[in-house]
């Protein structure tokens, strides 16, 4: 296995996996280890992705059932920082609008969860379609939904 192609790819898309982990975990310690173990969960599976879909699609798909399984178990994973020291979470500089943005997004159900933090990603609706496994007329409708819901949530 290529480690630093690996560190490459997450480092190329960590991103997203810090939303993911702001949306299931509420401290900066559970983020933390969650995503600790989406890195861990990534790094095991590394060698059997073969590129038939976007390595953006096969990174989300794992962390987020790495995030609703370890959100299920209802204990924290086991942390893995002697495996992957290279890779630290920076200091996002949080706001106030950004926190209520993401207690907002916190109170949706797990799959507008997912669907709009795929949209936040700049993913198309075919791409999140694919990921979430509806379908793509149908990927516009929710995020509308989705999109009154946090409005309504932020009372705009």
């Amino acid at each position: 296995m290529d480690k630093q192609a690996f560190l490459a790819i997450i480092t190329q898309h960590q991103g997203m996996l810090y939303k993911l982990c702001r949306l299931y975990r509420d401290t900066p310690e559970d983020r933390e280890d969650l995503f600790q173990e989406m890195i861990y969960q990534l790094w095991k599976s590394f060698p059997s992705f073969k590129g038939n879909a976007k390595i953006s699609t096969w990174i989300y798909r794992i962390a987020l059932n790495t995030a609703l399984a370890s959100f299920r178990k209802k204990h924290l994973p086991v942390t893995y920082t002697d495996t992957f020291p290279e890779i630290a979470q920076p200091d996002h500089g949080d706001n106030e609008q950004q926190e209520l943005f993401f207690t907002a997004l916190k109170q949706l159900s797990d799959a507008e969860k997912a669907i709009i933090t795929l949209y936040l990603e700049d993913m198309s609706y075919q791409e999140i379609a694919g990921i979430i496994g509806i379908e793509e007329n149908y990927v516009g409708v929710k995020l509308n939904r989705i999109k009154n819901k946090i409005k309504s949530l932020l009372n705009l």
